[in-house]
C-alpha cells in the first residue's frame, strides 16, 4: 500500500507540476506581448517627442517671423511719419507760392482719412 500510495502522490505532483509549467507559458507569452506593446507605445512616445520638437522649432520660427515683420512695420511707419512731416509743410508752401505767382491756389489734396497712411497723432 505505501507503493500504491507514493504512485499516486508522484501522479498528482506530476499533474500539478504540468500546470504550473502551462501557466509559466501562458505567462510568458503574455510577457512577450507586453513587451511587444510596450516597444510600440514607446516608439509611439518617441513620435510625439519629435513632432513636440518639430512644433517648438516652428514655434521658434514664427516668433522671430512676427519680430522681424514688426520691425519692418515700425521702420515703415517712423519713414511714413518723417515724410507726413515733410509733406504738409512742403504742401503749404506750394499752395503759398502758387497764390503768390500765379494769383490761385493749386488746389492740392489734403490727405483724407481714407488716403492717410499715417494719422498725424
Amino acid at each position: 500500500m505505501k507503493m500504491r500510495a507514493k504512485v499516486v502522490a508522484v501522479e498528482r505532483l506530476r499533474g500539478r507540476l504540468a500546470q504550473e509549467v502551462e501557466v509559466v507559458q501562458t505567462e510568458e507569452a503574455s510577457l512577450a506581448e507586453y513587451r511587444a506593446e510596450m516597444e510600440l507605445l514607446l516608439q509611439e512616445k518617441m513620435a510625439h517627442v519629435e513632432e513636440l520638437r518639430q512644433i517648438h522649432a516652428d514655434i521658434n520660427a514664427m516668433e522671430s517671423i512676427i519680430k522681424s515683420a514688426e520691425d519692418l512695420r515700425n521702420k515703415s511707419l517712423e519713414h511714413a511719419r518723417r515724410l507726413y512731416d515733410e509733406y504738409h509743410p512742403l504742401k503749404q508752401e506750394v499752395s503759398r507760392l502758387a497764390v503768390q505767382q500765379l494769383g490761385h491756389d493749386l488746389n492740392l489734396p489734403n490727405l483724407t482719412a481714407e488716403d492717410d497712411p499715417v494719422p498725424p497723432e
